[in-house]
């Protein structure tokens, strides 16, 4: 593994928009001289290290659903600041298998040892218009030669036509609170990918979701009952809102992507379980819900956080923490071990699973300890 410099094409900013990253300036900082996506850089692999990160998703994958069957089984929901309503839907969700599409798993990887889990975005991941689609087009306009971990469109494809949906159109929901696109954007192309598949879809905003109160069932605009929704509204908003015991009392009857047990999967409480279900696994940091323990260096990480907000590194040099409401819902002390460094520069892995299996891998990296709304997406490549 390597970061190497490289010539960006001409006229790029236009060929990505093109290629449906319309976002990538409105959704970072306008401050920052850095694009997001930048093709000014790379990440070299080898195929024995891409074989060898697959093998490593591909098991903690495993263990993430066996984890799921241990929370439930255990009625660990407190754990997860879940209320107690919710918790018999989420088992019913577990039980039936309700289906599930995707999730990305955060990594870090430095090319000489094994990758250590930092989170799983297991129900609102984002970054996969860039992964899937941005950087492969690059790939063919720069190294035409050569592969890239990146089977995200084909499986997403595949995936879509192995769902046992109901009869109707499939509906793809973003919130009018996207205020950069970026969320329209990641729908669009789950729904380009649907389409493809061979399902008829209809896109609709989550405000101009009705709700039927003769019929019990969500609609559409036009009336149209809804049988299977797609979304990037996370499920713990779901639950608080309004119409949350509807939603959540509706898995029966509709197929939530993502489905309402992958509440437990996006929470970060499932890197304490799985410390405790695995104690000392080469892909896991040591975690724990009730305090540091004898962690040397920790980070405290919000159960519900994102992008990197309501975070505070502790290590024996000091202190450090970043912005964000998160953290009323609790926390989970992880060992921290800083990124690794290359020429400046600390990647995060992101790494793709679509179904059960591991498909690709997308790349974000920051000056910093935390990668957060200012990280710069940079594409990667398997050397022959």
């Amino acid at each position: 593994m390597r970061r190497q410099a490289s010539t960006r094409r001409d006229g790029w900013e236009k060929t990505i928009e093109a290629q449906g990253l319309a976002y990538h300036r409105s959704a970072h900082p306008v401050h920052l001289a850095r694009p997001y996506w930048d093709e000014g850089v790379q990440y070299v692999f080898t195929m024995e290290e891409i074989l060898a990160l697959e093998s490593q998703v591909d098991e903690l994958h495993g263990m993430c659903l066996a984890a799921v069957e241990h929370v439930i089984s255990a009625g660990r929901y407190r754990d997860f600041a879940i209320p107690d309503w919710v918790a018999p839907e989420i088992e019913a969700s577990w039980r039936r298998g309700d289906p599930h599409v995707y999730g990305r798993f955060d990594l870090r990887y430095d090319g000489r040892g094994p990758a250590k889990l930092l989170e799983y975005n297991a129900d609102t991941p984002t970054s996969l218009v860039e992964s899937s689609i941005v950087q492969w087009f690059w790939l063919q306009d720069v190294h035409p030669g050569d592969d890239q971990w990146n089977s995200i469109h084909e499986r997403l494809i595949d995936r879509w036509r192995e769902l046992p949906l109901q009869s109707g159109p499939a509906h793809f929901s973003w919130t009018n609170m996207d205020e950069t696109g970026e969320e329209a954007m990641t729908l669009g192309y789950l729904q380009e990918t649907a389409e493809q598949a061979g399902l008829a879809t209809v896109a609709v905003a989550m405000e101009d979701i009705g709700w039927d109160p003769r019929a019990l069932r969500f609609v559409d605009m036009e009336n149209r009952v809804i049988r299977t929704l797609c979304k990037l509204y996370p499920w713990e908003w779901a639950v608080a809102d309004p119409f949350g015991p509807q939603a959540v009392r509706q898995q029966v009857s509709m197929t939530w992507i993502e489905p309402l047990w992958k509440m437990l999967l996006s929470n970060k409480a499932l890197l304490a379980v799985l410390w405790e279900m695995h104690p000392g696994h080469p892909n896991l940091l040591p975690a724990y819900l009730d305090g540091p323990r004898d962690l040397r260096a920790h980070i405290v990480k919000p159960l519900l956080g994102r992008e990197g907000a309501g975070m505070r590194i502790v290590t024996p040099e000091g202190a450090q923490s970043t912005e964000g409401s998160y953290g009323a819902e609790g926390h989970v002390y992880q060992e921290f071990l800083a990124l690794p460094d290359f020429d400046g520069w600390r990647p995060v892995l992101g790494a793709w699973v679509v179904g059960d299996e591991a498909a690709g891998l997308g790349i974000r990296e920051t000056s910093g300890l935390i990668t957060d709304d200012s990280s710069s997406f940079v594409p990667h490549r398997i050397a022959p």
